[in-house]
């Protein structure tokens, strides 16, 4: 790529952030996008931690998201990754029982959100095993 085209991608970009800053209703729209996308992607990583998957990941991305716009955004992302990496750096000096502990703990948080969702009765349907009604969830019955 040559020198010329990588000046005018990064003079677009900032040319682009200029024009909003430039105009507050722009800049107020662009303000609440930006929140209602981070806040979105935060959501879904909240509820996805416990799960096997990217939960942490998906977390820091909404809050680094929020975090181009809202200073509390980057506060809170400072604070969360290093009550992060002080809760791996803790599990990892854990002995051979609290470690699985941990991943007990967590499993049943797992299976408790998705008897409440009622997931278990749901696919108990796919199956034809409708009768087991102590499957059905709680809250959604």
């Amino acid at each position: 790529m040559s020198d010329t085209k990588v000046r005018r991608a990064g003079g677009g970009l900032r040319g682009f952030r200029s024009r909003i800053d430039a105009n507050p209703t722009m800049r107020l729209t662009y303000r609440i996008v930006i929140g209602v996308i981070g806040t979105i992607v935060l959501i879904a990583g909240i509820i996805a931690i416990p799960y096997p998957g990217p939960g942490w990941l998906i977390v820091f991305a909404g809050l680094g998201i929020l975090a181009t716009e809202f200073a509390w955004a980057r506060r809170t992302l400072t604070y969360a990754r290093g009550k992060y990496n002080a809760w791996t750096a803790w599990l990892g000096r854990q002995s051979t029982f609290v470690r699985p502990l941990v991943l007990g703990m967590t499993g049943l948080i797992v299976l408790a959100t998705l008897y409440l969702l009622g997931a278990f009765y749901l696919v108990a349907g796919w199956v034809g095993l409708e009768q087991l009604t102590w499957l059905k969830s709680p809250i959604f019955g």
